[in-house]
């Protein structure tokens, strides 16, 4: 039976590891306040504490249950918006500086998750982008091109080099050497732990009601307290109603929706490609298609705009029933296998598809992790890295092609 709004990260979980924080009482006083306990939450604390930065993370619910437990888990290594549209936006500089960034915190988030040996089943992938038809073709050859010319090697594969690697026919396709995929909420709960042993103090169900600030400092109020804070780093994703709600006209609303299987057998699996590939296609919205271990399938795309909460369980189970479907247009062997799982998570998109990582001039103390529209998680580590660097003042300029001043 399948379970609509339910996340296999979470369900395939031990209840007895499932890990338990205070709520926050009292005052303090520290360095930074990280206000969001998903994956950039928990990967900026870590990297604030290992630098020496005394952090206390507050999460309004429980750490890794929100966005992350129903992301893909694929870090990527691209933003997912087109490098072509990118330059045409931002200009040449920009966007070879925002790929290069993307592909950099793609190698680095998997090397530290070695590092720290977390065990969040991490798998190095490679990616390839297909054309279904000649339009499409066109599209990534003028990407390809784009990119190229910029600096960045992006292989193309022709039609039957395609097929060998992903089984789907198709006209062309454009290759990606160093993703990975990884199960998203191990992943959060590591790097909490991570954090925590280098000095973090990490509160649940410890939601910030208000943030208010002076010249010299910020103060995050919660129900049973108050943090007086150097900076306070906002990692929840994109503004809410009730938390700077002022920023929301930088932002593009959606709802993501993902599939993921029962076991595949061993036999359908022969004619499903190389596991060891994710599959993006070339559709408006693409879809994004993984293998999650040995046998199961999980595909995500149907993105519309964000669901209103009284339509939300009909249309998962809607959009559940249109990816299986576009699954068997893709792998016509996969009908009459049934989704386990089927669930969707909001984000937020900006004009030219980056995210917006850093201060904004109306709040002062503030930093931001906004706006990551891509179908992984890369950005969530690359925000740790410009966030550290913000905080401690070592600015590198490339950072600059994610700030809300573009």
């Amino acid at each position: 039976m399948t379970r609509y709004g339910s996340s296999p990260w979470l369900d395939e979980f031990p209840r007895s590891r499932v890990p338990a924080y205070p709520s926050y009482r009292g005052a303090s006083t520290v360095d930074v306040v990280v206000v969001g306990g998903g994956l950039t939450g928990c990967a900026t604390a870590y990297a604030l504490s290992a630098s020496g930065i005394s952090t206390v993370l507050l999460e309004a619910e429980k750490i890794g249950r929100g966005s992350t437990a129903f992301s893909t888990g694929w870090i990527a290594d691209d933003p997912g918006a087109p490098f072509a549209a990118i330059e045409k936006a931002l200009g040449l500089r920009s966007a070879r500086r925002a790929w290069q960034a993307w592909r950099r915190a793609a190698l680095d988030f998997s090397a530290l998750v070695r590092r720290l040996d977390l065990k969040c089943h991490l798998e190095a992938r490679g990616t390839a982008t297909i054309a279904a038809t000649p339009e499409q073709l066109a599209r990534i050859r003028k990407e390809q091109k784009s990119r190229t010319g910029a600096g960045i090697e992006t292989p193309f594969l022709t039609a039957r080099q395609s097929k060998a690697e992903t089984a789907i026919e198709s006209v062309g396709a454009i290759r990606g050497r160093d993703g990975a995929t990884l199960d998203p909420y191990r992943a959060c709960v590591g790097l909490a732990s991570a954090a925590i042993e280098r000095g973090t103090a990490i509160f649940e169900k410890s939601e910030v009601r208000r943030i208010t600030f002076t010249r010299k400092h910020a103060d995050v109020h919660t129900a049973a307290g108050k943090i007086r804070a150097r900076k306070v780093v906002i990692a929840i994703g994109f503004p809410t109603a009730t938390l700077f709600g002022s920023l929301a006209r930088h932002f593009w609303f959606h709802s993501r929706f993902a599939v993921q299987t029962e076991a595949v057998p061993a036999k359908i699996r022969q004619h499903l490609g190389r596991a060891a590939t994710v599959v993006r296609d070339s559709a408006v919205p693409p879809h994004v298609l993984l293998r999650v271990g040995d046998d199961r399938l999980l595909v995500a795309g149907a993105d519309g705009e964000m669901t209103p909460p009284r339509q939300r369980e009909r249309t998962i189970v809607q959009r559940t029933g249109q990816l299986m479907y576009e699954l068997s247009t893709l792998y016509p062997d996969v009908s009459g296998i049934q989704p386990a799982y089927g669930w969707a998570t909001e984000y937020a998109r900006t004009a030219d598809g980056l995210p917006y990582i850093g201060a904004h001039r109306n709040f002062p103390h503030h930093l931001f992790a906004f706006g990551d529209a891509s179908a992984g998680v890369t950005g969530a580590f690359l925000a740790s890295r410009i966030l550290l660097r913000q905080v401690s003042g070592e600015m590198d300029p490339a950072d600059e092609v994610f700030g809300f001043h573009r």
